[in-house]
């Protein structure tokens, strides 16, 4: 028998084309897996669906968090577990000016008797004035405020004391949820490949590097096609090997779209000489993983933060990788997992790439060490663990009527 009070989720959600929509489903099934006598119900946008899911957050509604506030108190949660992202909930008028979050403030003041955690994945090692103003507003009115990363807690603190703000105490480091369930030995690759189609191509080889994920312009494809051809050529120099770029992904974002089309059509010029191929899919569910799962090594090139789902994929399937840095996040797990290679110019790409190709056993050890990483610190079971620590901290502070007092990182 189910305990009577739920857990909440409020956050956008699937068929949403969202990553913290697909975030949010994969971390509700593992909070579900950990709570298995609880109801673990989502509060979504309007586009949202599936069982036990309420799609009401209407954010054309400058009063949009009334009818959640309402249902949450209906549904008298264990605790609240809220996905923020600021575009998600930012009422814009008519003339186009945006609230600055102030009806996602108001909702948390109106649902105030119930534990509340939020996870913010957006919080950038230096802070911006309005954002500093947000996140202390927003660690006020909740029980516990989860960062992703270690820095992000200690750069809070400069930036808080910098203004002479007294720093949130009531902060968790919980990281990036990843699968454990997904990984791929070195036998099944043949079989994944030909499953997904990349058999019928003969001009793709036996050894393949990714550019895989939604295509936009912050991912920046063009920076490793322009080195592409330079590459393949001193790879197979090297070792007698040939490699192929495998593209993969899909545009989500209409306003990406020139940039969609000009990574794609260098993509092109590169398959025309046989180096490389294009495969639009949508990276969602399964295929996501097995297109990773086809390469040897992936490149996640990125010129703008962000708390990449597409690297959980990459930890998930123990892929060694190469990324941009200094990158905040990226940086920061690249460096705990062991797991990547950086840089930070086209000349160190280059060098990157060829040495991961030329080094069979660097490319064992780098997995080896994401595969310890997922296993101990990031996998959705020690993640979803990490979760119900902090609603019992949400849930024992609104209890006893005190505020979540956690040490800092240094």
């Amino acid at each position: 028998m189910r305990k009577s009070n739920p857990i909440v989720i409020i956050s956008s959600y699937p068929p949403r084309l969202c990553g913290i929509a697909t975030f949010s489903e994969e971390a509700r099934e593992f909070i579900q897996k950990h709570n298995p006598d609880r109801e673990v119900l989502v509060i979504s946008h309007t586009d949202g669906e599936g069982e036990g899911v309420y799609p009401i957050i209407d954010i054309k509604r400058p009063d949009w968090w009334k009818p959640v506030a309402d249902k949450i108190n209906r549904l008298k949660p264990y605790a609240v577990h809220i996905e923020h992202e600021y575009g998600l909930y930012e009422y814009v008028d008519s003339r186009g000016h945006g609230d600055g979050n102030r009806g996602f403030l108001s909702l948390l003041e109106a649902i105030s008797q119930w534990p509340i955690v939020v996870e913010p994945h957006t919080v950038h090692g230096r802070l911006r004035d309005a954002e500093a103003e947000f996140i202390y507003q927003l660690a006020e009115r909740i029980d516990v405020l989860l960062l992703k990363a270690d820095y992000q807690k200690w750069r809070m603190d400069w930036s808080f004391s910098s203004r002479g703000w007294k720093t949130p105490a009531n902060i968790m480091v919980i990281p990036h949820g990843a699968r454990s369930d997904k990984r791929c030995p070195p036998e099944d690759v043949p079989i994944i490949r030909a499953e997904i189609g990349l058999n019928r191509f003969p001009h793709i080889s036996n050894h393949i590097v990714g550019l895989v994920g939604w295509i936009q312009s912050n991912k920046r494809w063009d920076i490793l096609t322009s080195l592409w051809e330079e590459i393949h050529n001193e790879v197979l120099h090297k070792t007698g090997e040939k490699w192929t770029l495998l593209a993969a992904g899909a545009m989500r974002d209409p306003n990406h779209k020139e940039d969609y089309e000009k990574y794609k059509e260098q993509v092109k010029m590169l398959e025309k000489k046989g180096m490389a191929h294009y495969y639009e899919f949508i990276p969602r569910g399964d295929i996501y993983y097995k297109v990773m799962a086809a390469c040897d090594f992936i490149v996640l090139p990125s010129t703008d933060e962000t708390q990449s789902g597409t690297l959980a994929r990459i930890i998930a399937l123990n892929k060694p990788y190469i990324t941009t840095a200094p990158m905040e996040g990226l940086t920061s797990q690249t460096l705990e997992s062991g797991g990547g290679l950086l840089f930070t110019n086209k000349r160190m790409l280059k060098e990157k790439v060829v040495k991961l190709a030329a080094d069979e056993n660097l490319r064992f050890e780098l997995g080896d060490n994401l595969g310890k990483y997922l296993d101990n610190l990031v996998s959705w079971d020690v993640v979803a663990g990490r979760y119900n620590e902090a609603y019992e901290l949400a849930a024992g502070a609104k209890r006893k009527r005190i505020r979540v007092d956690l040490p800092g990182e240094f």
